[in-house]
């Protein structure tokens, strides 16, 4: 009975390294060479940071308030300071969220990490880097009509 007791611990503990430190990469653009590049770039700060992976799956994003002329654009880069930077294609937005409402002229854009991903972070030390709304980062590259206004 010990014996059977311990191999499923070790089985647990074999499924949840492997669940925590599995690299997850589904995106589609490759952040790091787009974050070099010297592409023009737009960037803003997160109004509001919710960090209880505990709770269940969602419950690790960042709220940003995003000018309307960026609705459009085909990915953008969240990076959290010193933890992770993944490319996401936008999926919606609000113009309110967790009581926070968008300002004339800008939109909210609610932005998860993985759960799983949060929890190998806080587990990396890297809590407090998640908890702090300044090292939330949206990237946007420029829009096309500003690009093509540059060229001429």
């Amino acid at each position: 009975m010990r014996r059977k007791i311990i191999y499923v611990l070790i089985l647990l503990l074999s499924l949840s390294v492997i669940t925590l430190w599995w690299p997850v990469n589904d995106s589609e653009c490759d952040s790091e060479a787009f974050l070099k590049s010297k592409t023009k770039k737009f960037q803003v700060q997160a109004t509001k940071v919710v960090v209880q992976p505990w709770l269940g799956e969602h419950q690790v994003y960042g709220v940003f308030m995003v000018p309307d002329e960026y609705k459009q654009t085909p990915f953008f880069i969240l990076t959290v300071k010193g933890a992770i930077s993944e490319c996401s294609r936008p999926f919606g937005y609000r113009q309110n969220f967790d009581d926070i409402f968008a300002e004339a002229g800008t939109h909210l854009v609610r932005n998860y990490i993985r759960t799983r991903i949060a929890l190998r972070l806080i587990l990396q030390g890297f809590y407090f880097q998640l908890n702090d709304k300044q090292s939330w980062t949206l990237t946007f590259p420029q829009p096309k009509a500003d690009r093509e206004e540059m060229a001429e």
